[in-house]
């Protein structure tokens, strides 16, 4: 099933973050995301637009996403870049709904 198929589940920390070899397997569903670091366990990527409106415009496309999601990014706005941070707070490190967030605001670019 496809990432963007898929929903996110509720986490409350009773799940364990994925291991290296589950970040890689899912890092190659994702377009140019990127592991944060290895020690860090979050994965990242920047979008960059035109100008500060379309920049904002994208930001509430991923607000209303994450909203129906349940589950929620850190974003950053430097003017035109958008830098997105992914990863799961309950758990601090990476899980499924990381990766499936991130080819649903992937699809909104």
């Amino acid at each position: 099933m496809s990432l963007l198929d898929k929903k996110c589940i509720p986490c409350e920390g009773f799940l364990k973050p994925f291991d290296e070899n589950q970040e890689q397997k899912y890092l190659k569903q994702v377009k140019d995301w990127k592991l944060f670091s290895e020690a860090e366990h979050r994965i990242v990527k920047n979008f960059i637009f035109s100008d500060f409106v379309n920049a904002i415009s994208f930001v509430n496309k991923i607000a209303e996403i994450s909203e129906t999601e349940g589950h929620h990014p850190n974003i950053g706005i430097k003017y035109n870049i958008v830098n997105i941070e992914l990863y799961t707070h309950a758990i601090g490190g990476l899980s499924e709904n990381d990766f499936i967030l991130a080819a649903k605001i992937d699809e909104v670019f």
